[in-house]
């Protein structure tokens, strides 16, 4: 299939990234880079100077809320991919309006609490849905181990499932950056199986 082809269907989609810190700033970039038709993207942060190790941020953007620099940089990417972005705290009761008219979401949070969080909010308010989650991205090496596992028709797991961050294995650029685009990835193999 031509990439003109693969783009004119993406353009028809829309898909969620819940977070907008490594796992979402990078797979939302990577994403763009698809040609996907709409990103609809919720954070609450702001990019810090720490932040810049491993997330699609810049040194003039430190202070800027997550979401409005992410939308500044995907527009340098491809200007014809809609940012629809929030800048609030997701909850379950946010998840189904923020969200209500995607094809699928990318969960891309830090704590194990948030991801289970929208994983259940989804598929009792949401059902049918896919969600691509990321478990296990800590540290360095062992590439080899991470991989996307298909756990129903509509949940799927991106990373090894077993590396937890830590002060001893922290979230580094390489790994963080595998995984994401893994979750990119996952929601292309998704879409380009549905018709629109």
């Amino acid at each position: 299939m031509k990439i003109q082809n693969i783009r004119d269907h993406l353009r028809n989609f829309r898909v969620g990234i819940a977070g907008a810190g490594g796992l979402g700033s990078n797979c939302a970039v990577a994403l763009a880079r698809t040609g996907i038709g709409t990103l609809v993207i919720a954070d609450y942060d702001v990019v810090e100077e720490g932040n810049l190790s491993r997330q699609y941020y810049f040194l003039n953007q430190i202070g800027l809320l997550k979401t409005e620099a992410l939308k500044d940089n995907i527009s340098l990417i491809n200007k014809d991919v809609r940012v629809i972005s929030h800048n609030l705290l997701i909850s379950p009761g946010n998840i189904p309006e923020i969200f209500r008219e995607c094809d699928v979401i990318v969960e891309a949070f830090d704590r194990k609490e948030m991801k289970e969080m929208l994983i259940e909010t989804v598929q009792n308010k949401m059902p049918g849905l896919p969600v691509v989650v990321a478990s296990g991205l800590a540290g360095w090496g062992n590439c080899e181990s991470i991989r996307c596992r298909k756990i129903d028709e509509t949940l799927y797991v991106c990373g090894d499932e077993t590396t937890e961050v830590s002060d001893d294995m922290p979230p580094l650029a390489p790994r963080v950056g595998v995984v994401a685009n893994l979750q990119a990835d996952t929601v292309l193999e998704i879409l380009m199986k549905k018709e629109h």
